[in-house]
């Protein structure tokens, strides 16, 4: 039988009449792990926070951490999923310099790839089996694109977590009514690609741009909302 698509249009006004929106916020994700001491060790030399940990004293043990910036959680322990040791894997962290954000596992003795990209757009291939990972060329992305340079690492039981580097979000992906920033980290890092992009910018017109502060306001909105920067 023919394989078959289905699509649904979220902005069919017709289906949508008198139905209420309701906000479905994605905020845990629960990994599978074999020594939840370990595990606990591991992500909290992470410089992850520890958001919970509840013991019932006989069978049943959950622990939650939260990824600095994240808005979402993982959650792991004793009799709370049935899935095996290691089995989660293209776990995505989110990350707009990923040097850093490389370095700063090193600096905690968690062994991470080096930085690396695809190899023109193909995503199919001997490496690891899952998502951008497969065919991996050292190096970051020879143009620093955003959603194109990865490094990768694993939690005691081979939990696969990948960090890639996005400054620039594509078109619609994020609010344009709403610009928001994670940690003090992300704004500064906002602020210096603006910078950057201001410098230029001052080149074309050949003079000092005086509004330079709403240049920059603009370009750090249309940044993240992944509308067209301005030049």
């Amino acid at each position: 039988m023919a394989n078959t698509t289905y699509e649904i249009q979220s902005n069919d006004a017709a289906s949508d009449a008198g139905v209420a929106k309701v906000d479905m916020k994605f905020e845990i994700v629960v990994i599978p792990v074999s020594d939840v001491d370990r595990a606990k060790e591991f992500y909290g030399r992470l410089g992850w926070r520890l958001d919970a940990d509840y013991d019932n004293g006989k069978d049943y043990r959950v622990i939650q951490f939260t990824p600095p910036g994240s808005g979402c959680s993982v959650i792991f322990g004793k009799n709370v999923t049935g899935a095996a040791p290691g089995s989660a894997q293209g776990l995505y962290l989110i990350v707009d310099d990923i040097e850093t954000a490389r370095k700063n596992l090193l600096r905690h003795s968690v062994e991470v790839s080096e930085v690396f990209h695809g190899a023109a757009d193909v995503y199919s291939g001997p490496d690891e089996p899952y998502l951008f990972g497969r065919i991996r060329v050292n190096g970051p992305d020879p143009e620093h694109r955003s959603y194109r340079s990865f490094a990768s690492f694993r939690d005691p039981d081979g939990n696969g977590w990948l960090f890639q580097e996005i400054t620039t979000r594509l078109p619609g992906r994020i609010d344009n009514t709403a610009t928001t920033f994670a940690s003090a980290n992300d704004l500064a890092n906002a602020f210096r690609r603006a910078e950057a992009a201001h410098g230029e910018h001052e080149k074309r017109i050949g003079q000092r741009d005086a509004n330079w502060a709403d240049w920059y306001a603009a370009y750090m909105v249309a940044e993240q909302s992944g509308k067209e920067l301005p030049q």
